[in-house]
């Protein structure tokens, strides 16, 4: 009943001779895993978008968000000129 069985891949925990830093000088990691909650333990899809948007609630860049609307209104204008899109069609007739 092999075929049952989930496959893991073999971990090796190689450590060079005359190495005399901590941890592992060989472990790959990416620059920011230490700031993100979203990476590190195994858990579940749903687990991981709850975690993914605590952790976009909790941003400390809200400036960002107003920056990316500005820049999406001035673009909006840009395409409406360029299609000759004719704004008094919302003044008030009166």
């Amino acid at each position: 009943m092999g075929f049952l069985k989930k496959h893991t891949n073999k971990k090796f925990d190689y450590k060079p001779r005359y190495f005399k830093g901590e941890g592992n000088p060989f472990q790959i990691g990416h620059k920011f895993d230490e700031y993100r909650t979203t990476v590190g333990s195994n858990k579940g899809v749903k687990e991981k978008f709850k975690s993914a948007f605590e952790e976009s609630e909790n941003d400390k860049n809200k400036g960002f968000n107003k920056t990316i609307l500005i820049i999406i209104a001035v673009l909006v204008f840009i395409f409406l000129y360029i299609i000759d899109f004719d704004l008094s069609i919302f003044k008030n007739p009166f």
